[in-house]
């Protein structure tokens, strides 16, 4: 089990030809450190694919998704300061809902 207090949602896009060493790089470069038990999230410039990279204290992650079809619902700002996310959130995204209006008291569908 892989614990995550923290999620960022990164603004900026990512290569998604970025390994674990550029992606941590990209962390490093705008948060100082890979803090244990934080997750970062980044898309590419169409958001059709995502790589998260998870700090788990011992290591990093590195996992990636792409959407068969359609894309990921991404920050308007695709510059700027990260957005910090939380679960609700990290899991409407991860299926391409609207992710902004996830958690308690809201109903969502692909419809």
């Amino acid at each position: 089990m892989i614990r995550i207090d923290e999620i960022w949602l990164s603004r900026e896009p990512l290569d998604m030809r970025a390994g674990p060493d550029t992606a941590l790089a990209r962390v490093i470069n705008r948060f100082g450190e890979a803090r244990p038990h934080c997750a970062y999230i980044f898309a590419n410039k169409r958001a059709n694919r995502m790589k998260a990279l998870v700090c788990d204290g011992f290591g990093i992650w590195l996992a990636s998704r792409r959407l068969h079809q359609g894309r990921f619902v991404w920050s308007q700002l695709r510059t700027g300061d990260p957005l910090a996310i939380d679960l609700p959130q990290l899991q409407a995204l991860v299926v391409g809902l609207p992710w902004q209006h996830a958690g308690a008291g809201h109903l969502m569908d692909r419809h």
